[in-house]
């Protein structure tokens, strides 16, 4: 399974205001940097806590099959389009009824192919995503993301990597989502 973002989260704006207000930054010249760190805080938030934040759009590949498959990305919140990737060629849309979705109430997005044609992979896009904005994104993960954020900027020049300090992993606990293999 390959996961590509093709419409990120905006972490611009009152994320990175708040992230500037924690570290007492008034200037513009580390924007880009500190978006950047607000992405990596964001992305260990979810590999952390199993649940990607903040709504992003998002396209999985898997193996054309007659059998359910999860796609690995939650919370789903709406699965957009199948595409048929074959050996060779381009790939085409699958007809919407060759194909069967289902959202569970978890958040977890499943699905079948009920007729493959050439395809030997498929390309599904989705939605998926906690929160649809920074300002509506649970207080715990929204702390924890910029508490992160702050200690990647504090530890840049660190020699060895250091782990998320125990007080983000804290408040991330009670979203975090186990799966069993």
């Amino acid at each position: 399974m390959k996961r590509a973002i093709l419409a990120p989260a905006e972490l611009g704006g009152a994320a990175l205001g708040e992230l500037k207000s924690w570290l007492a930054i008034t200037t513009l010249a580390e924007d880009a940097l500190l978006t950047g760190l607000l992405g990596a805080a964001a992305e260990t938030c979810e590999a952390f806590t199993g649940s990607m934040p903040l709504h992003q759009t998002c396209e999985e590949i898997h193996t054309a099959s007659p059998g359910w498959q999860r796609l690995r990305t939650a919370p789903v919140q709406a699965i957009t389009g199948v595409d048929g990737i074959p050996a060779e060629g381009s790939r085409f849309a699958l007809a919407s009824d060759a194909y069967e979705i289902e959202l569970d109430a978890d958040g977890t997005g499943m699905v079948r192919v009920l007729r493959q044609g050439s395809a030997g992979r498929i390309a599904i896009r989705f939605s998926a995503g906690l929160a649809p904005g920074w300002g509506s994104l649970p207080e715990g993960l929204r702390h924890g993301i910029i508490r992160l954020a702050a200690h990647f900027h504090r530890e840049r020049d660190a020699a060895d990597p250091v782990n998320p300090p125990a007080a983000v992993t804290a408040l991330w606990r009670p979203w975090r989502r186990l799966r069993l293999a």
